[in-house]
C-alpha cells in the first residue's frame, strides 16, 4: 500500500470517528490522535523521505488536503455538538412567560427610620441643619459640657457603658450640640440644628425601655430667643407627627442643661383629650423634654450668654412610634419580625 492509499484510509477512518463523536472531549481526543505529532497521518508523512523528488510534492499536496478536510470536519462536528448542547440546555431551562409571575416581596422602611425621616424633613424645611456625631463619646462632651460635672447626681439617671474611665457610649445626642456650638461662628448667623442617632443607657430591658434606643435633639442659639419660640416649634412637631388637631402643654421640670426646663405633653390623639386608657384618663401624653439652654452650657462652649440664648429639646423616635401606632412593647422594633414590621408602610 503506497502513501496516498494509507493517507486515504486514515482520512476515511478519521471521518467515521468524527461522525460518531457525541461530546467535545471525544472530538478533542480524535484531533490529537489523527493530527497530533504522534498521529498516524504524521507517521505516514515521515515516509515521504523515501519518495522520489518527483512524487514528494504530489504526496505532500494530497496529505495537506486530507489534513485540511479532517480539520474542517472536526470544527463542523464541534459546532454541531455545541448547538445540540445549547438546545438541550434551553429546553431544560425554558420559562413559560404566560404563567403568572412569582411576586417578589419588598420590605418597608423601618418605622423608626420613618419617624426620623419625618422629623428631619420638617426641620430641614425650617432651615435647620442635620448634624451627626460619634456614638463612642468623651465624658467631657457627654456630661461635663452639658453642665453635668463629675459626681453630679443627675448622672445616675444616664449612667451607661464605659469603654475607659473617660470614654463611653453616649447617653444622648446632646454631645453633638456641644461640639457644634464650639465650632459655630455666630457672627455669620444663628445656630439651628437637630442631631438624630442611637444612644445607650443603663435601662431595664422591659416593654417600655431598652438599653439602646434613638433620640433626636434640637438646638437653636441666637439673640432674643424666648420660650414662645420653643413652644411654637414643639407645637409644630406634635402636629406633624400626631395630627393637625394636637395641642401641647408645658409642665415645669428639671434638666441640668436647660433652665427653665419643661416636660411636654400632647393632647391624646386617641380620645382627643377626653380621657382614655392610652392617656391614663388625663387627656394628655408625655412626649419629650425641653427648655431654655442653661447659661453654663453656653459659656463652656465659648458662647457669650449675655448676648446669646437659645432653646433645646430632646425626643425619642421609638416612643413617638409606640404612641402613634399603639405599640406596647419597644422590643418589637428590634426583633426583626417581618410580620410586625410589614404593618408600617411608608406614609409621609
Amino acid at each position: 500500500m503506497n502513501l496516498k492509499e494509507k493517507l486515504a484510509e486514515q482520512k476515511e477512518q478519521g471521518l467515521a470517528e468524527i461522525k460518531e463523536a457525541k461530546d467535545l472531549k471525544k472530538i478533542n481526543d480524535i484531533r490529537v490522535s489523527l493530527l497530533g505529532k504522534k498521529g498516524p497521518i504524521t507517521e505516514v508523512l515521515r515516509g515521504m523521505r523515501d519518495l522520489s523528488a518527483e512524487e514528494r510534492p504530489k504526496v505532500g499536496q494530497f496529505a495537506n488536503a486530507i489534513r485540511d478536510e479532517l480539520t474542517q470536519a472536526l470544527a463542523d462536528k464541534k459546532d454541531e455538538i455545541e448547538v445540540i448542547k445549547m438546545a438541550k440546555k434551553l429546553e431544560k431551562e425554558t420559562i413559560d412567560v404566560t404563567l403568572p409571575g412569582v411576586p417578589v416581596t419588598t420590605g418597608n422602611t423601618h418605622i423608626i427610620t420613618q419617624i426620623i425621616d419625618q422629623i428631619e424633613k420638617l426641620f430641614l424645611g425650617m432651615g435647620f441643619q442635620v448634624v451627626d456625631g460619634p456614638e463612642v463619646e468623651e465624658d467631657h462632651y457627654n456630661f461635663e459640657m452639658l453642665n453635668l460635672p463629675q459626681d453630679h447626681p443627675a448622672r445616675d439617671m444616664q449612667d451607661t457603658f464605659y469603654i475607659t474611665e473617660k470614654i463611653l457610649m453616649r447617653t444622648q445626642t446632646s454631645p453633638v450640640q456641644a461640639r457644634t456650638m464650639e465650632k459655630h461662628d455666630f457672627s455669620k448667623g444663628p445656630l439651628k440644628m437637630i442631631s438624630p442617632g442611637k444612644v445607650y443607657r443603663r435601662d431595664t430591658d422591659d416593654a417600655t425601655h431598652s438599653h439602646q434606643f434613638h433620640q433626636v435633639e434640637g438646638l437653636v442659639i441666637d439673640k432674643h430667643i424666648t420660650m414662645a419660640d420653643l413652644k411654637g416649634t414643639l407645637q409644630l412637631i406634635a402636629r406633624t407627627i400626631f395630627g393637625e388637631d394636637r395641642e401641647i402643654r408645658m409642665r415645669p421640670s428639671y434638666f441640668p442643661f436647660t433652665e427653665p426646663s419643661a416636660e411636654i405633653d400632647v393632647s391624646c390623639f386617641k380620645c382627643n383629650g377626653k380621657g382614655c386608657s392610652v392617656c391614663k384618663y388625663t387627656g394628655w401624653i408625655e412626649v419629650l423634654g425641653a427648655g431654655i439652654v442653661h447659661p453654663n452650657v453656653l459659656e463652656m462652649a465659648g458662647v457669650d450668654s449675655n448676648v446669646y440664648g437659645g432653646f433645646a429639646f430632646g425626643l425619642g423616635p421609638d416612643r413617638f412610634a409606640m404612641l402613634k401606632y399603639g405599640v406596647d412593647d419597644i422590643r418589637e422594633f428590634y426583633l426583626n419580625d417581618v410580620r410586625f414590621l410589614s404593618q408600617f408602610s411608608q406614609k409621609g
